[in-house]
């Protein structure tokens, strides 16, 4: 499953609407998205599965680009 991740770039940022950046992960499960971007130092505000058509809709967009991780 793909997952779309919505952060900041450093845990002591506020969650601000203009600053939020976002990154696709394939993953099984939240907890191992989570798991996979826990060194990175990211202030992660949401975890969002992407599918179906939703997905077909990202793979449109040219910045969608699913980052392996392991």
């Amino acid at each position: 499953m793909i997952f779309k991740v919505y952060f900041q770039e450093t845990i002591t940022e506020v969650p601000v609407r203009e600053k939020t950046k976002t990154i696709y992960v394939e993953a099984d499960y939240e907890r191992e998205v989570r798991t996979k971007l826990a060194d990175r130092g990211y202030n992660v505000e949401r975890l969002e599965p992407v599918t179906g058509a939703y997905l077909n809709y990202e793979k449109q967009n040219e910045d969608f680009k699913v980052l392996e991780i392991r």
